[in-house]
C-alpha cells in the first residue's frame, strides 16, 4: 500500500489513529502481534559446526594437523600402539583449542547483541495522549512520532507536520545532498523514492528542522527492509594487533619448516633413521608454534572490552581499544561531558536595569513575562513522574521551561493559552530560534538565541548596557540567552519566516549555570599527568567556556581561547603553528571541529573527540577515536563513533584511556610470555639436534607444555590489573610496533635463558640416568615448571616483591592447575605414553633449583634497569 500519494487525513483514517492522541496501549499490543518488532531480520548466524571448522584455517594449526596425520600413518605402518598416542594427543589439543575458539566467538557474539540493544535507536512517540521516549523496536504502524535534527528515522512514516525539514537519504537514493521534505506535498503514486517528499524512511537521518509523522511501515516492510541485505553483516575484520600477530604466526610457520629442513638434512648426513629425523622435525615444528596465541589474545581483548562496559564505555569497534592506548589529545565538548548537563536558570536581566538579578522565589510580573516568552520559544519539555523530572530536549531550553513551571506557568498551559502558529527551528548556523504565537489577540514573533547573534537584530532596548551585563554574567560561567520579540500583522509562510528575525524589541537576558562535574577536575589532572592534552570545543560563548576551562584546569597560564570565527580566518598552516597553545574553542561550527582534529593529527597526535549532535558526526569520524554521548547523543553521532559513553562523562574517557593502555600492556605481556617460552623450546630442540643428534623433548611433551601448561597462565596474565603508573607514562605513538623499545630483544634473550636451562637439564638427566628418556624427563620438568614461574615474572616491569607476588588471584589459580597437570604427567602412569621416567630425589631437587633460576635472572634484570619502561 502506498501512502505518499494520499492526503494526511486519508492516511490517518487508513491507519485508524488520531494525530492528537496517538494509539492506545491496547491497540499497540494488537498491532505488535500483527506486525512484529520493528527490526530488520538478522542475517543467519554461523552454526557451531561452521565456527568449529573455521578454527582449522590457521597456518600454525594446519602444520600441526599435517604432523599428526603423518605420525598416524607411521604408527599404522609400524603397528606400534604407543605410536598412536602422539598423533591422538596432537589432535586432542588442537580440538580443545578449536572448542575454546568457538566458545569465545559465541561469547563475543552475545556481547555484541547486548551492545546493539544498549545502543539501539530510540523514538519520541505519542501514545495515550502522552509523549514518551521508547526503543525504536517497539514502534508499530500507526504510531505518531516526533523527529528533529540528529535523529535516525526509526521507521517509514508519512509526514503530518514539518518545519524546514531535511533528511539524509543517501543509503536509499544515492543522493549525497539531504532531501527537502514537506508534509503538505502529494507526489504521484509512481513517484520514485527520492521524490516522495512527504515521506521519511527508516535508517535515514534528519539533518535539519522538525516534524510530526505517522508510522506507515516497520521492520522488513520498510524501504530499508526491502534492501536489508545491503545493511547485513557487522564489521568482523581483525584488529591491527591481531593482523600483526597473524603475520607473526606465518613467519613462525616458515621458520619452523626451514628449521625442520635443516634438521632433516643434518640427520640424513649423519646416518640417522628417517623416521627418527621426521619425529624430531615434528618436535621442532611444535616448539616453534605458539598454538594458543590467537585465541588467548582474542580472549584478553574481549575481557578488556567487557571490563570497559562496566565502566560506562561501550566499544563498537575493537581497534578502538588499541588506539585508546595511544590517545594524546582529548577534544571534549563542555555541556554534559565536563559539566552536569542540568542547566538551572539562576539569573535574569530586564531591559532598562543596570545589573542581573537572582531569580527570586516570587519574581515580578516583568520577569514572569520574560520567562513566558522564553518558554514559548522552546522545543524542550520537562515531564514529571512523581518526584522525578525527565528533561526532553536541549538542557538550556528545559532550564527555562522548568523555571517557568516552578513559577506557575507550565509549558503545556502556555502552549494552549498562546498557541504556536509558525516556527523557524534552532540550527547551528543561525544559532537562534523563532516562533510566532497568538498572544491576547495579537500575533507575536519571539526570537531566542545567543546575545552575539541577537544584538544586530534588535532596534530597540539598551543593548550597550545589556552587553556589559551579559559579559559579566558570562565571566561567572553563566550560559546567557537573549529574548526579543515584535508584533506582526499576519502569519508568515515558510519563505518569509526569515524576515521576522529583524527590527526586534529587546526584552531581556536569562542566565543559566551548568556546574562542572565533581570528578571532571580530577580527570583533567590525570590527563595531564598521562601526557594527554585536554581541549575544550564548545558552542558556548568564549567567556563562559574560558571560565569553566580555567576552573577545571583545562586552560592554564599561557593558553588561549579562540572563537570559530577566528579559526575560520586562519589558514591550515597558521592553525598548525598555534594549535598546541589553544585550550578552548568557542562558538564553533562542524567545519571548525574537523579542522581542529586534522590540525592535531598533522602534528602526529592521536585525537579522541567527543560529540553528541548530528553536526558532530563528521568530526567523530575524522578523529582517531570518536566518543559519542550515550544519554544526550543523537543516533547519528552514535553511529559515527567508535565508542559510546553511557554516562556522558569526561572522566569515563580518561578511565577508558587507562583501560585501553592496560589492555595493550597485558597483550604485550602475553605475547612476550608465549614467544619467549617458544623461542626457548626451539633453541633447545635445534641446538641438541645439531650438537648431539638427539631430541631433548618429544613433540607430545612440547604440546603438553604449550597448550596445557602455558595457555592457562597466559590467559590469567591477560587479566592482570592495570598498573597504577600506566597513567604517568607518555602516550604510545600510533605507529609504534609491538616489539619496540627493545621488547623484541628481551623476548629473544628470555628464550635463550629457557633454552640453556632445558639443555643443561637434559645433559644432567641423561648423564645421571644413562638414558635419553631420563634427560628428556629432566628437560620437561624444568622447562614446563620454569615457564609457569615466568608468567609471574611477566606481570610487571617492577620487582615481584614490590607489586606483591600473589596479588593476581586468577594467575595463582591457573599456575596451581598447570603445576598439577605437569606433576600428573611426571608422577602418574600418564608418564609412560609421554616417554618420561621416574628420577631420583636428588634430580628432582636439582630440577626445582633450576626452575627458580628465571626469578633470580628477571629480578636481577629489573633491579639493575635492564628491564624498564621506556618513557
Amino acid at each position: 500500500m502506498t501512502y505518499h500519494n494520499k492526503e494526511k487525513q486519508e492516511v490517518l483514517q487508513e491507519l485508524n489513529v488520531q494525530e492528537a492522541t496517538g494509539l492506545s496501549s491496547s491497540e499497540v499490543k494488537k498491532r505488535r502481534e500483527q506486525y512484529g518488532e520493528n527490526r530488520l531480520r538478522a542475517k543467519k548466524s554461523k552454526s557451531n559446526w561452521e565456527r568449529f571448522a573455521e578454527q582449522f584455517k590457521d597456518v600454525m594449526i594446519l602444520i600441526l594437523l599435517a604432523a599428526a596425520a603423518i605420525s598416524f600413518v607411521v604408527a599404522c605402518v609400524e603397528g606400534d600402539l604407543e605410536g598412536f598416542f602422539e598423533p591422538l594427543l596432537i589432535l586432542l589439543i588442537v580440538v580443545v583449542n578449536a572448542i575454546m575458539g568457538v566458545m569465545q566467538e559465541s561469547r563475543a557474539e552475545k556481547a555484541l547483541e547486548a551492545l546493539k540493544s544498549m545502543s539501539a535507536p530510540h523514538a519520541r512517540v505519542l501514545r495515550d495522549k502522552a509523549e514518551s521516549i521508547i526503543d525504536a523496536s517497539e514502534l508499530v504502524p500507526g504510531d505518531i512520532i516526533r523527529l528533529e535534527a540528529g535523529d535516525f528515522v526509526p521507521a517509514d512514516a508519512r509526514l503530518l507536520q514539518s518545519v524546514s525539514l531535511k533528511s539524509e537519504e543517501s543509503a536509499l537514493t544515492g543522493e549525497s545532498v539531504p532531501a527537502e521534505k514537506d508534509a503538505g506535498a502529494c507526489p504521484k503514486a509512481d513517484a520514485p523514492l527520492g521524490d516522495r517528499s512527504n515521506m521519511v524512511f527508516s535508517g535515514c537521518s534528519i539533518t535539519y528542522g522538525t516534524a510530526v509523522a505517522v508510522v506507515t511501515a516497520t521492520g522488513m516492510d520498510t524501504e530499508m527492509g526491502k534492501i536489508a541485505n545491503l545493511l547485513e553483516g557487522a564489521d568482523d575484520g581483525q584488529t591491527p594487533l591481531q593482523k600483526r600477530l597473524a603475520q607473526l604466526g606465518k613467519y613462525l610457520g616458515i621458520l619452523a619448516l626451514a628449521a625442520c629442513a635443516i634438521i632433516f638434512v643434518v640427520g640424513v648426513a649423519n646416518g640417522l633413521e628417517v623416521m627418527e629425523i621426521f619425529m624430531t622435525s615434528v618436535s621442532l615444528a611444535v616448539s616453534a608454534i605458539p598454538e594458543g596465541l590467537p585465541v588467548i589474545v582474542t580472549i584478553v581483548l574481549s575481557i578488556g572490552v567487557q571490563r570497559m562496559v562496566k565502566k560506562n564505555a561501550l566499544i563498537r569497534r575493537l581497534p578502538a581499544v588499541e588506539t585508546l592506548g595511544s590517545a594524546s589529545v582529548i577534544c571534549s565538548d563542555k555541556t554534559g561531558t565536563l559539566t552536569q548537563n542540568r542547566m538551572t536558570l539562576v539569573e535574569t536581566y530586564l531591559d532598562g536595569e543596570t545589573q542581573a538579578n537572582n531569580l527570586e522565589t516570587k519574581p515580578s510580573e516583568e520577569v514572569k513575562t520574560l520567562l513566558r516568552l522564553g518558554t514559548l520559544c522552546c522545543d524542550g519539555a520537562v515531564v514529571f513522574d512523581g518526584d522525578k523530572e525527565q528533561h526532553i530536549g536541549d538542557p538550556t531550553e528545559t532550564a527555562i521551561v522548568l523555571a517557568a513551571h516552578k513559577n506557575g506557568m507550565p509549558k503545556e498551559s502556555l502552549a494552549k493559552q498562546y498557541p504556536r502558529l509558525a516556527e523557524l527551528p534552532f540550527d547551528s548556523d543561525r544559532k537562534r530560534m523563532t516562533v510566532v504565537c497568538r498572544m491576547d489577540g495579537k500575533l507575536i514573533a519571539i526570537v531566542k538565541g545567543g546575545f552575539d547573534v541577537m544584538e544586530p537584530l534588535c532596534t530597540s532596548g539598551n543593548l550597550s548596557q545589556a552587553r556589559l551585563v551579559m559579559e559579566e554574567m558570562s565571566e561567572r560561567a553563566l550560559r546567557v540567552l537573549a529574548v526579543a520579540y515584535k508584533e506582526i500583522d499576519k502569519i508568515p509562510d515558510e519563505k518569509s519566516m526569515m524576515t521576522l528575525e529583524g527590527d526586534l524589541h529587546f526584552c531581556g537576558l536569562v542566565g543559566m549555570i551548568d556546574p562542572p562535574r565533581p570528578e571532571a577536575k580530577a580527570a583533567v589532572a590525570r590527563c595531564r599527568k598521562a601526557g594527554i592534552k585536554p581541549v575544550m570545543i564548545t558552542g558556548d560563548h568564549v567567556v563562559t567556556a574560558s571560565a569553566i576551562a580555567r576552573e577545571l584546569g583545562i586552560m592554564r597560564e599561557g593558553d588561549r581561547a579562540l572563537t570559530g570565527a577566528q579559526v575560520d580566518a586562519m589558514t591550515d598552516s597558521e592553525l598548525d603553528e598555534q594549535v598546541e597553545s589553544i585550550a578552548v574553542y568557542a562558538r564553533v561550527s562542524p567545519e571548525n571541529k574537523i579542522r581542529i582534529v586534522k590540525s592535531w593529527q598533522r602534528k602526529g597526535q592521536v585525537v579522541a573527540m567527543t560529540g553528541d549532535g548530528v553536526n558532530d558526526a563528521p568530526a567523530l569520524k575524522a578523529a582517531d577515536i570518536g566518543c559519542a554521548m550515550g544519554i544526550t547523543g543523537t543516533d547519528v553521532a552514535k553511529g559515527a563513533a567508535d565508542m559510546t559513553l553511557t554516562d556522558d562523562n569526561f572522566a569515563t574517557i580518561v578511565d577508558a584511556v587507562r583501560e585501553g593502555r592496560g589492555i595493550y600492556a597485558n597483550i604485550k605481556k602475553v605475547v612476550g610470555y608465549l614467544l619467549g617460552t617458544n623461542i626457548g623450546e626451539v633453541i633447545t630442540v635445534f641446538t641438541a639436534m645439531m650438537l648431539w643428534h638427539k631430541t631433548p623433548l618429544l613433540s607430545m611433551q612440547l604440546l603438553w607444555i604449550n597448550l596445557v601448561t602455558d595457555s592457562l597462565p597466559a590467559i590469567a596474565l591477560g587479566m592482570e590489573a592495570v598498573e597504577s603508573e600506566v597513567m604517568t607514562q607518555k602516550p604510545k605513538p600510533k605507529s609504534e610496533g609491538l616489539f619496540a623499545h627493545g621488547f623484541g630483544v628481551r623476548i629473544v634473550l628470555q628464550g635463550v635463558m629457557f633454552g640453556l636451562l632445558a639443555l643443561f637439564a637434559f645433559m644432567i638427566g641423561e648423564k645421571s640416568t644413562g638414558i635419553v628418556a631420563g634427560g628428556q624427563t629432566m628437560a620437561f620438568a624444568v622447562l614446563a615448571l620454569s615457564q609457569v614461574i615466568q608468567a609471574y615474572n611477566m606481570r610487571s616491569e617492577h620487582s615481584l616483591f614490590k607489586i606483591g607476588m600473589f596479588t593476581n588471584k586468577k594467575l595463582n589459580q591457573a599456575a596451581l592447575l598447570s603445576i598439577v597437570l605437569v606433576l600428573a604427567v611426571l608422577f602418574t602412569p600418564l608418564r609412560i605414553p609421554f616417554g618420561l621416567e621416574l628420577l631420583s630425589l636428588k634430580l628432582y631437587l636439582t630440577a626445582l633449583g633450576m626452575v627458580l633460576i628465571p626469578i633470580l635472572v628477571m629480578e636481577f634484570s629489573k633491579a639493575f634497569g635492564l628491564i624498564r619502561h621506556q618513557h
